[in-house]
């Protein structure tokens, strides 16, 4: 495994995406989730060694995954490559994607939104999700680049 893949919050565009997902937070939040004077390599480490899980997909019509932190990677048991390649519907059982898509649309006007809700694993295991967070992710220009979720309470179900 390369060092890239071991360690994706050193590459150049998750450090870059790391920023937006935290400048987007602090946007729509009105709070840091850390001290963005801090050097963006090190917030890029600090976010995907976080204690509380982070993903965040693309604008596609059937968004992919472009971050998840460490903890994301454990909880969905997936690798790095595997997780960045995944459409983000799959991470919700078929009998709630619509639930899940009306969250997404609704945050997409409102600019963020709490949620709770079951989602589950690549190896099936189901979990709650529990005083989760969703928001609109902004780029450089305050356009929106996609979505992102944050969320510390879960338990399997």
């Amino acid at each position: 495994m390369n060092t890239d893949v071991q360690h994706p919050w050193q590459q150049e565009e998750i450090i870059r995406h790391t920023q937006r997902l935290l400048h987007s937070y602090q946007h729509w939040m009105g709070q840091s989730l850390f001290d963005l004077s801090i050097p963006p390599e090190d917030l890029a480490q600090a976010l995907f060694e976080a204690p509380f899980v982070v993903v965040s997909h693309g604008t596609e019509t059937d968004p992919i995954f472009n971050y998840g932190n460490r903890k994301a990677l454990e909880l969905w048991e997936l690798s790095w490559e595997e997780f960045t390649q995944m459409p983000s519907r799959k991470t919700a059982e078929e009998g709630i994607q619509q639930e899940r898509n009306n969250l997404l649309t609704d945050t997409l006007s409102k600019g963020f939104r709490n949620y709770s809700g079951v989602r589950i694993s690549s190896t099936g295991k189901r979990f709650y999700i529990e005083k989760g967070i969703i928001w609109n992710v902004l780029d450089e220009q305050n356009q929106r680049c996609g979505q992102a979720s944050l969320f510390s309470n879960w338990k399997f179900v």
